[in-house]
């Protein structure tokens, strides 16, 4: 029943699939056109895998205190207070990748178990890290707990030859999910280019759902590309590509320096497919954590949905993200029968 989303007798239907009781998951395209309610069958995340993002800080109310809709995570001291702007994109990014989920309150995460942990590297202030010390942090926290390690990546900037360094070295057990940029360009943008050089990296691209942002009809898994706005860079090194312009936890700063929570904020933009795949990696690592970060990158590139030209092309990479077909295959292997 592997294949199958349900099961109709002549009385009832049984639906194989998960649901959430949250009350935007309804809304969620995101998660119904990557599969992901099909991939939870098998998986919701486990605790060999460490999700590590690398972001702003997350917005917090004036007790410090984060959006109630997301998950305990792992913090350096205060480096996770937010100081880059009047919305908090690290939180964007983390309701994506893990918000609570069964809490009756906005959407669902995607991952709902693996640890996190979350390190500002934007922003001018002291305690914030650069890639580099962000990704050895992550990397010391997730050796010396045996996990596998996802890294988001939903920016683009702050190349450096260490940075580079740890990705090369550790290209077992850390897997790099990098936006590939919004200038609607012919060219990845840095560091998500460096999935040309590594096996475990992964440059992500954004493919529109049944409508764009102002609500025009749109052909599900076209590039997304708006004139004078933002369009999602392509070019060589592209692995897949993955919803953006969905619902998902939000904090906006107010007039008193603080920040107001919301569950129904639309997050657009490359770093938002970035981070539904980093929470589809997490998921097929946790059924098979004797992968390498390379076979995660391999699997969701073979079992993604084909787009564009037949085979891997430069506008969809090798097509538009299959959750529920790459966890599977990761279980086939674990299994030895693919």
């Amino acid at each position: 029943f592997e294949s199958i989303e349900a099961i109709r007798f002549s009385d009832t239907t049984i639906n194989l699939s998960r649901t959430t009781n949250d009350p935007k998951f309804s809304q969620q395209w995101n998660l119904h056109g990557m599969g992901v309610h099909n991939a939870w069958r098998f998986t919701t995340g486990t605790d060999n895998v460490m999700i590590g993002i690398q972001d702003t800080g997350l917005g917090t109310n004036s007790s410090e205190n984060i959006h109630p809709d997301l998950r305990k995570t792992d913090f350096i001291g205060k480096n996770y207070l937010d100081e880059w702007g009047d919305f908090s994109h690290g939180t964007l990014v983390q309701g994506s990748i893990a918000a609570k989920s069964n809490n009756n309150k906005g959407g669902a995460g995607i991952n709902w178990n693996s640890d996190l942990m979350h390190i500002d590297v934007v922003g001018e202030d002291a305690s914030d890290y650069n890639l580099a010390t962000a990704t050895q942090a992550m990397i010391d926290k997730a050796n010396a707990q045996g996990k596998r390690l996802v890294v988001n990546i939903s920016l683009s900037g702050g190349y450096s030859r260490e940075f580079e360094r740890l990705i090369a070295a550790n290209e077992d057990k850390a897997l790099f999910v990098i936006a590939s940029g919004n200038g609607n360009s012919n060219k990845i943008a840095s560091p998500a280019d460096l999935a040309s050089d590594y096996g475990n990296v992964m440059a992500v691209g954004s493919s529109w759902g049944a409508k764009d942002w102002n609500g025009n009809s749109k052909t599900p898994g076209d590039r997304i590309s708006y004139d004078n706005w933002w369009g999602s860079n392509y070019g060589d090194g592209l692995t897949v590509t993955a919803p953006s312009e969905f619902f998902t936890t939000s904090a906006k700063l107010n007039s008193s320096g603080q920040f107001n929570f919301g569950y129904d904020d639309k997050f657009n933009g490359t770093s938002a497919s970035t981070a539904n795949v980093s929470g589809v990696a997490s998921l097929v690592w946790s059924v098979n954590s004797d992968l390498s970060a390379g076979q995660i990158k391999t699997i969701i590139s073979q079992t993604a949905y084909d787009l564009g030209k037949e085979g891997y092309d430069k506008v969809y990479g090798h097509g538009f993200i299959n959750a529920d077909a790459a966890v599977r295959r990761a279980l086939a292997i674990g299994r030895g029968i693919a």
